[in-house]
């Protein structure tokens, strides 16, 4: 099955959750509404198209517009030998989307991520932390609204034992 016929497959399947079909690189690209994207991703890590992998998730900040925040899956199918890319834009003012967590493994660590560098919430989250940063600091570092001359808190250091 070539690419074009794997995307009709997956446009037919989805129905109007896909806004959008472009191609990157060779790899195919759906772009998807953000109410949807659970349950298009649910249908896609099922057969016959078995997307058992989630290989990323990251997130773009355009600073401008209300789709501020661009969410990009990065799915593989081992069966299929075939990558697949997920764009989803969630609006500035409330940057929510329903959570993989039960899906992948993965989504639990990598959608804190997000959530971390960029403030987009996962809905249903099991665990919703900051990761990389500690519970005291204030903003999303990799906004481009985060000022980069920000002080943060300073936190005491803890005795090791």
């Amino acid at each position: 099955m070539g690419p074009e016929s794997l995307i009709g497959e997956i446009r037919a399947r989805l129905g109007p959750a896909v806004e959008g079909v472009a191609d990157s690189f060779g790899d195919p690209v759906l772009v998807l509404r953000a109410a949807d994207v659970r349950p298009a991703l649910a249908v896609l890590r099922q057969p016959p198209f078995d997307y058992a992998v989630l290989l990323d998730l990251t997130c773009v900040d355009y600073a401008a517009g209300e789709g501020r925040f661009e969410l990009v899956y990065h799915l593989f199918s081992l069966s299929r030998n075939v990558r697949l890319r997920l764009k989803a834009s969630v609006p500035a003012g409330d940057p929510a989307v329903a959570s993989l967590a039960g899906l992948w493994k993965n989504a639990e660590w990598l959608e804190r991520e997000v959530f971390d560098m960029f403030g987009v919430r996962f809905e249903g989250h099991p665990y919703p932390r900051r990761l990389l940063t500690y519970e005291g600091f204030e903003g999303h570092p990799l906004r481009k609204s985060y000022p980069w001359r920000l002080e943060q808190p300073r936190l005491p250091l803890r005795d090791r034992d």
